[in-house]
């Protein structure tokens, strides 16, 4: 049966649109072997929108992303808007997504692709069996919370307000077990209890619904801690949850362990189906137009999109398997080149892992 699937694309700003061409068109291939027509309904966000319309995220694509089954987008931002008002900046074009859209929890998964280990700046023995997921919370914290800048007698100041309400806190906390029950069952909550309230609600939360899932071993680890276990044994850790800020600290650092942060795809999830899908890496505006970015990170992000939107296991392993076949015969983009070694182009690459889909047909 072929099944019509609605996908909102956003390219984004920088190395956006290249990356997500090649994403396109993995799903193209997709559609030939799984049984997919794939709907691509293509919206502009972030420092783009706002050249052209003046408004980081336009209504119309609002209206297109909350009736679509799924959101594909490359990157926004760039240095070129870093001066712009706060409610022109790119970014918030993303946090106004995630929250129109309903989706509290990014899921930023990092493993070791075989053949990477020496791209890695920790060491072999370090790195080997890594497999790990980050489950950070996007609606709630300090990011979203008041913020004030203004004058005292004591000179200038500024403050930021975290605040998490516990259903906030309960809903990714069962959703990070529910994850930890279909892998290892080992469930690391990262907070700064020692010092904050919202983390020592945040911690209770956690022991209670922790009581729901007696077969996941849970630890409880300050997140000071917990940056430098990640870099000094990062195979510890399988599900990692955590609040905001921390979440988007903690998934960059474990980024690197993988060699390129062009690797690293991401989720953010709600209540249903419908998701947001893009790469953790920014917009790299210094080598946008130069046909030379990664697109894997993307590619994998339509992967998640399969496996989370779509409930198809089997589409994305074939598009995960792809990639890493593909990189581990050491056909790689210039990040991953060793010195001396021709590398591919982004849509040489894009063209590979299609290649690959091909041969597995």
């Amino acid at each position: 049966m072929n099944q019509v699937k609605k996908i909102a694309v956003i390219p984004g700003d920088g190395i956006g649109p290249e990356i997500v061409a090649e994403a396109v068109k993995v799903l193209r291939q997709i559609e030939k072997m799984f049984g997919y027509t794939f709907d691509f309904q293509y919206v502009i966000a972030g420092g783009s929108a706002i050249d052209q319309v003046g408004n980081p995220l336009p209504e119309e694509t609002l209206s297109t992303c909350l009736a679509a089954d799924a959101v594909l987008l490359g990157a926004v931002g760039g240095p070129k808007w870093d001066q712009n008002p706060p409610e022109l900046r790119p970014e918030k074009a993303l946090l106004a997504l995630r929250k129109e859209l309903g989706l509290y929890a990014n899921l930023r998964p990092v493993s070791l692709i075989e053949g990477l280990e020496k791209r890695s700046t920790l060491r072999p023995d370090v790195v080997e069996g890594v497999d790990l997921i980050v489950v950070r919370e996007l609606t709630g914290g300090i990011y979203f919370g008041e913020k004030q800048r203004n004058q005292s007698e004591q000179g200038e100041f500024a403050s930021d307000l975290l605040i998490y309400y516990d259903y906030e806190i309960e809903r990714i906390v069962r959703l990070s077990f529910e994850m930890a029950m279909k892998r290892r069952k080992f469930l690391t909550s990262v907070d700064k209890a020692n010092v904050l309230e919202s983390s020592r609600l945040w911690r209770s939360v956690v022991e209670r619904v922790a009581k729901d899932y007696p077969e996941v071993t849970v630890e409880h680890m300050l997140v000071d801690n917990c940056a430098m276990q990640i870099v000094r044994q990062p195979a510890h850790f399988d599900v990692v949850v955590t609040e905001n800020m921390f979440g988007d600290i903690l998934s960059d650092e474990a980024a690197v362990i993988t060699g390129s942060i062009g690797l690293l795809p991401s989720a953010s999830l709600g209540e249903g189906q419908m998701a947001l899908y893009e790469p953790i890496h920014g917009s790299a505006p210094d080598i946008a137009g130069k046909g030379i970015a990664n697109p894997s990170a993307t590619i994998l992000s339509t992967a998640m999109m399969m496996r989370y939107s779509f409930g198809d296991e089997k589409a994305a392993q074939a598009i995960e398997e792809a990639v890493k076949a593909v990189i581990g015969r050491g056909e790689v983009t210039v990040d991953l080149a060793p010195a001396g070694q021709q590398a591919l182009s982004t849509a040489e690459f894009g063209d590979r892992v299609v290649e690959q889909l091909v041969q597995r047909k």
